[in-house]
């Protein structure tokens, strides 16, 4: 027998079970081992935003995916949300929602859209003219 970190003595083969939890999943267990999802891999920001694909399939029909991914498609379902909202809501990492997210993109399920990088963004002291000469009206 082992002890466990509260000193509690615990037999061989339960350090996968939390006792408050349940059964612990390691995070590659749940990605298929993978750290990047499709054939591109490309990685998603934290700041991505993350909605449900009009017009895509129904996912109750698919039996290839997993509870984690039917977590991600239901944290969309009310609302957009970015990449890290979505770990936040379903207590998962965030490399294991990118992975995740990736494969319901590539299944039609989901759009993801990319935040405008900072240089394209307007500069401020246009949007502050701009404001003022609205007010000036």
């Amino acid at each position: 027998m082992t002890e466990d970190t509260t000193g509690t003595r615990q037999r061989p083969g339960t350090q996968w079970y939390d006792h408050e939890a349940g059964p612990l999943v390691r995070p590659y267990a749940m990605t298929g081992g993978r750290t990047r999802s499709g054939p591109t891999g490309v990685p998603f920001d934290l700041i991505a935003l993350v909605s449900l694909e009009t017009g895509a399939p129904d996912p109750d029909g698919d039996t290839s995916l997993g509870p984690e991914h039917r977590a991600l498609l239901d944290g969309c379902r009310i609302e957009t949300q970015s990449v890290a909202e979505l770990a936040a809501d379903t207590d998962l990492p965030v490399g294991v929602v990118r992975v995740l997210v990736g494969d319901l993109l590539e299944r039609g399920f989901v759009r993801v859209s990319r935040p405008v990088p900072p240089a394209q963004l307007p500069d401020e002291r246009i949007l502050r003219e701009v404001i003022a000469g609205l007010r000036a009206l």
